[in-house]
């Protein structure tokens, strides 16, 4: 069996430079963003006597913290590969994303429990201009979770996803928040308690929302291999390489925005070793060029065979 090791680049590849470097002013404008939003509610929750404004506030706040803990990881992922992380420093991303959902899940709690409290001790009847910055948060938010969703899905970033469910939850609680507020100021005789349970309501979305982003990163952080219409389009590139005979098994995993993959060549079982070698070499450059999303590749070859067994890895 012949095998070709990854590459030991001092440095990143361009392409991945300029997609971390954009991941990176995304996040900083969406640190921009949840600043204001997070300063006016909660000025205005508070100056307004309104629960719900003042929880949407504090939901926006621990955005804000998230943004900084993603900017950061984008930093620490930038670095080139040295010789205690060969792979990169990519997986700073990943566990940057797991933070964020942890810190939606605190973020939830702490939402929910003062919510509840508020809910048994006597509080002033909120007031209408307290609707305002609820509005603008919804527009806005929508606005820049929609961008993160499409960036953090181009780029392959769980970080900028999990901070775009960050936003997009934020757009569900503010108008959860509205709505609650609106009860209120419509018949604050029957509804007077209406503004603290959209508060609650709040936390509890913010909460199932921690579980879905803690969930997406543990599976990135646990190697899990990605869809099948990557793993096909892997495959496809691989059998394009004159030479090679049939694909046995593909592995993959993830490291920051790229993948890492293992495959398993079919070649003549006559090829010398030198020519079975230059073959691996240029199907892994082949991939690398044409898959932008994988980082490098490891092959190992195999005789090709109608006999051969297949255990294990992914079949034709």
């Amino acid at each position: 069996m012949s095998l070709t090791p990854p590459a030991s680049t001092s440095q990143l590849a361009p392409e991945h430079r300029r997609r971390l470097a954009l991941a990176k002013r995304v996040t900083a404008l969406g640190m921009v963003v949840s600043g204001s939003l997070s300063a006016t509610k909660l000025l205005v929750g508070w100056m307004a006597n309104s629960t719900a404004v003042f929880a949407d506030g504090l939901e926006n706040a621990g955005d804000l913290f998230g943004s900084g803990l993603v900017l950061y990881a984008l930093r620490i992922a930038s670095r080139p590969p040295d010789r205690e992380h060969p792979y990169g420093h990519g997986r700073s991303e990943t566990i940057a994303g797991l933070a964020v959902g942890f810190l939606l899940g605190a973020s939830g709690i702490v939402i929910c429990y003062e919510s509840w409290r508020r809910l048994h001790i006597p509080t002033e009847l909120p007031h209408p201009y307290a609707v305002w910055p609820l509005i603008a948060s919804i527009i806005v938010k929508n606005g820049l979770s929609f961008g993160k969703f499409h960036y953090g899905r181009r780029l392959g970033s769980a970080a900028l996803v999990a901070d775009a469910w960050h936003d997009g939850i934020e757009v569900v609680s503010g108008a959860v928040a509205l709505a609650a507020l609106g009860l209120t100021l419509f018949d604050p005789q029957h509804f007077a308690d209406a503004d603290h349970w959209g508060g609650f309501a709040v936390g509890l979305i913010v909460l199932i929302t921690a579980w879905h982003v803690v969930r997406d990163t543990s599976d990135e952080l646990m190697d899990a291999m990605p869809n099948e219409q990557r793993i096909e389009r892997i495959r496809e590139v691989a059998l394009s390489a004159s030479g090679v005979r049939g694909v046995e098994k593909i592995f993959a995993r993830k490291t920051g925005l790229q993948y890492y993959v293992e495959l398993h060549l079919e070649v003549d079982p006559q090829m010398t070793v030198q020519d079975s070698h230059d073959l691996a070499t240029r199907t892994r450059f082949l991939i690398r060029e044409r898959l932008d999303w994988i980082a490098d590749v490891v092959v190992h070859v195999e005789p090709f065979g109608p006999q051969k067994g297949r255990p294990g890895g992914l079949p034709h």
